[in-house]
């Protein structure tokens, strides 16, 4: 009987599609399961198989091979159990994807032990706050960091350093995981400020085999795809989507290491000939504005994204650059992906700045505020049915006559002016097609005749200026309505963005509301 991984077309994801033939993909059963053989171990009797292809900002790069990581992490699993490390203690990881980060991940997988992926960017109060809320026994990271983690009790902090690493080649490179399905694996948190510590999602090891459903549908992965994702494995997309599930299915993946250079990405993507790549909305607006990006011949026939919309100029440039069509992929931490665009199905038609349609075997609906269904053209809150229940996604949408879903942004940020209900996503979107815009954040504030009026912020190519204030302005009148244009506009250096890399609009309000006070006061 052929696997789902035979079949590309949408017609065949609608008519093939069943729940158990996810477990075709996996070595393991719904009673005993573990991802760090599925992903690592079961890919290593050939030696020679690359796994992962870690490009550094710095130029230089990291070829790893199934086998590499495969002792690697087993040696890493003997350490950790010398330690006292017992199947269920959190173990927390921050390091950049690296030789040692796919040892350490894999290693403590292995064990039983639950890994806690840290974004290597926090500084002292977002990994006190993390540690605080996980309480992990030890805490993997660079000299730079351990001076981060100085009197949180009860934490003990490894330094991977060469030392350890050659400390660590002295422990056995065989290593045999027995855990359940149902076992805890990873802590994931999502992203925020760290003053704000949003819930850790508890993902058992049959995550994975749920997760296969985003792999097939929202990224396309097939047998033979080399697939690149440069977003951290310190958050979902990154981790899930861009590191378990290709290499659940033997694929070479891509990753990026240090600071994004959209520049160095584009150049490692055409030297490694990589096929499939699913980024952040952000990282295809860098690379728009790389000159670089022109440079190159690229071997891409699949392209994803996720996150946030993608604005329609920069889907444009990213199409005709690596001509392929960009596929969205909708979904939450908390919700999995729902919403797909069935990259490399020909028989699917991938329609400009929509959401995609349903994945197989999944019920979304956009519904009005007393919880019934909105005709297209409709805007309402999406949600999702599961378990007999309509779970709310927090986003607002609207579907369109042929049943694609359109992101109508978060609910809370709607903006609403004299009456009219103004999408943030959509202002922002038609001020980004002015060739003077590079970033663009809208949100409302307060107006004393309006209710709310609608303020953006801008980051210039050049030097903002009242002219360019009343060309932005006319745009955006002209693309959407007279009313739904920004009355105000402050030109800044850079937005402020989550870690995920995600425009954050509730750091603007919130700034916004302290300069009001502010100046109400004096």
């Amino acid at each position: 009987m052929k696997k789902l991984t035979s079949f590309t077309s949408y017609a065949d994801a609608q008519e093939q599609w069943h729940p158990d033939k996810l477990w075709d993909l996996f070595d393991g059963t719904p009673t005993a399961l573990n991802i760090a053989h599925e992903c690592i171990d079961r890919h290593a009797t050939d030696k020679t198989r690359v796994a992962i292809i870690v490009v550094h900002a710095d130029g230089h790069e990291e070829i790893l091979t199934y086998h590499d990581i495969s002792q690697e992490s087993s040696r890493f699993a003997n350490f950790l159990v010398e330690q006292g490390i017992q199947p269920g203690d959190r173990v927390a990881v921050m390091l950049e994807p690296s030789r040692s980060f796919y040892a350490a991940l894999f290693g403590i997988i292995k064990t039983g032990a639950i890994a806690v992926p840290m974004f290597t960017l926090f500084g002292p109060d977002g990994i006190r706050l993390r540690v605080e809320d996980c309480t992990p026994r030890i805490l993997l990271t660079h000299a730079d960091k351990a001076g981060h983690t100085q009197g949180i009790a009860g934490l003990q902090t490894q330094v991977v350093d060469t030392p350890f690493l050659e400390k660590l080649s002295e422990y056995e490179p065989h290593f045999t995981p027995r855990t359940a399905a149902s076992d805890l694996a990873i802590f994931q948190y999502t992203s925020g400020t760290t003053r704000e510590l949003p819930d850790a999602i508890r993902h058992s090891h049959k995550a994975l085999v749920t997760l296969m459903v985003a792999a097939l549908y929202g990224t396309g992965l097939r047998p033979g795809d080399r697939y690149f994702c440069p977003s951290s494995p310190a958050w979902g997309h990154g981790l899930w989507h861009g590191t378990l599930a290709p290499l659940a299915l033997g694929l070479t993946i891509g990753a990026f290491s240090g600071k994004f250079s959209a520049a160095r990405l584009v150049q490692a993507l055409s030297e490694h000939g990589f096929t499939n790549m699913s980024a952040a909305a952000t990282h295809y607006r860098m690379i728009r504005n790389a000159p670089e990006a022109t440079q190159y011949r690229y071997s891409i026939n699949k392209l994803s994204f996720t996150g946030e919309p993608i604005d329609s100029a920069t889907e444009e440039f990213i199409e005709d650059l690596f001509q392929a069509s960009v596929c969205s992929m909708y979904g939450t931490t908390e919700i999995g992906v729902i919403l797909v665009s069935y990259p490399g199905s020909k028989d699917f038609k991938v329609k400009p700045g929509s959401l995609g349609k349903p994945i197989p075997g999944g019920l979304v609906e956009v519904q009005d505020a007393n919880g019934q269904r909105c005709p297209p053209g409709v805007v309402g809150e999406m949600k999702v049915k599961r378990r007999g229940e309509w779970i709310a996604t927090k986003d607002l949408g609207h579907t369109d006559e042929d049943g694609y879903f359109y992101h109508g942004g978060r609910a809370d940020d709607v903006i609403i002016s004299a009456g009219w209900t103004i999408s943030a996503v959509e202002v922002e979107d038609a001020m980004l097609k002015h060739a003077s815009v590079l970033e663009a954040a809208a949100i409302g504030v307060p107006d004393s005749l309006r209710g709310q009026v609608i303020k953006a912020f801008i980051v210039p190519k050049g030097v903002g200026n009242d002219e360019l204030t009343q060309e932005i302005q006319d745009a955006v009148r002209f693309r959407l309505s007279q009313h739904e244009y920004p009355r105000h506009i402050e030109y800044v250096t850079e937005l402020p963005k989550t870690p995920a890399g995600k425009i954050h609009r509730k750091k603007l309000r919130e700034q916004e509301l302290q300069r009001m006070q502010l100046t109400s006061t004096n």
